[in-house]
């Protein structure tokens, strides 16, 4: 993770991520720093607008919590539709969620950086 890290100090303070400035941030900070590590993580974030992301990111879980808290009163008979569930349908749905966490395959930064 602090190889993301040593990418956002980066961007933070406006200098090009480049696997010199990496090394540079990671070294600084008592990292033994893999070689490797650093140039897929300059590869990765070669064409990626991190404000961008960073934006996409956080706008995420406010949009899901919006959601989840509620809607217009014209809802309402949607709402209670979907409340009609059977308990057994509500688990089988709750147990494929977990399933999909769990089933990411490595993918992402943080996997690969970890």
């Amino acid at each position: 993770m602090e190889y993301v890290y040593a990418a956002l100090i980066l961007n933070e303070s406006g200098e090009e991520i480049n696997e010199d400035n990496v090394t540079a941030v990671l070294e600084a900070a008592g990292v033994d720093v893999e070689e490797s590590r650093v140039k897929a993580l300059v590869a990765a974030l070669e064409d990626v607008d991190i404000e961008e992301a960073i934006d996409t990111a956080a706008a995420a879980p406010a949009a899901a919590a919006g959601g989840a808290s509620g809607g217009s009163a014209g809802d309402d008979e949607a709402d209670s539709e979907e409340l009609d569930t059977t308990d057994d349908e509500a688990e089988a749905e709750a147990e494929d969620d977990e399933e999909d966490e769990d089933d990411d395959g490595g993918e992402g930064l943080g996997e690969l950086f970890g």
